[in-house]
């Protein structure tokens, strides 16, 4: 398989997999309906999980943006595959969201608050204050990607491990970090989804908050750029 055409399936499980459960957790008469950050987390890092382990020999399983990039500034990565990859990545979390959608449409309609629909989609903030939600999402991305970066090295690439010590990573920041924005961590997790938010006929939505829409995605791009920074320090 093309690594670009990996790099959009692993990343559209993912969404699928990890918006499913949010949407499980917070839309009404589902059979998950209120249970929990818990559940969320979990469900989340069995996302990372599948989504690695299904194209980590194919593609190298990025599968987010922010992990391209900060591989790119590691000098583990080409700077001219960045583009594509980021490409793929944005159109698979797309895809994941609407087959999300299309699974959930139901409950969509039996659910009254709009600011839940939203949620099922992308991130937001608990308590709204730019600045710290933009730090917030920096530092969890940052934990990520060094995390990432310390786990593969010196081979650099997530195919170089099994993929559940990175599906633990995301467990713990989401229960440790995940209380402020909801941990983002990636536009393909986050802007992509909320794209399709916009796209989508999803009876009583309301708009996408794009005000937003920015933190996540500069958020982990800063992040993850200085946890390849750090990295890299000659100590």
């Amino acid at each position: 398989m093309n690594p670009l055409m990996g790099e959009f399936i692993g990343t559209a499980l993912l969404v699928l997999l990890g918006n499913g459960v949010v949407a499980n957790v917070l839309l009404k008469n589902t059979k998950g309906h209120n249970s929990g950050l818990i559940v969320v987390a979990f469900g989340w890092a069995m996302a990372v999980f599948v989504g690695v382990f299904s194209v980590a020999a194919i593609s190298g399983a990025h599968l987010n943006p922010a992990v391209s990039v900060a591989l790119a500034v590691a000098g583990k990565f080409p700077w001219d595959k960045v583009p594509g990859y980021i490409a793929a990545q944005m159109l698979g979390g797309m895809a994941g969201a609407g087959l999300m959608w299309l699974i959930y449409r139901k409950h969509y309609e039996t659910t009254d608050c709009a600011d839940t629909k939203l949620a099922t989609f992308c991130t937001g903030p608990a308590i709204r204050s730019l600045p710290g939600n933009l730090v917030s999402e920096i530092v969890a991305t940052f934990v990520l990607v060094f995390a990432i970066l310390s786990m593969v090295a010196p081979k650099m690439s997530l195919g170089a491990i099994d993929a559940l010590p990175v599906a633990l990573l995301v467990l713990g920041i989401g229960v440790s970090l995940g209380g402020t924005t909801g941990y983002a961590m990636s536009p393909a997790r986050d802007l992509a989804p909320r794209i399709m938010h916009a796209i989508l006929p999803i009876p009583g939505k309301r708009d996408s908050d794009w005000g937003y829409a920015w933190v996540p995605v500069v958020g982990s791009l800063i992040g993850g750029a200085l946890a390849a920074l750090a990295f890299t320090l000659p100590l």
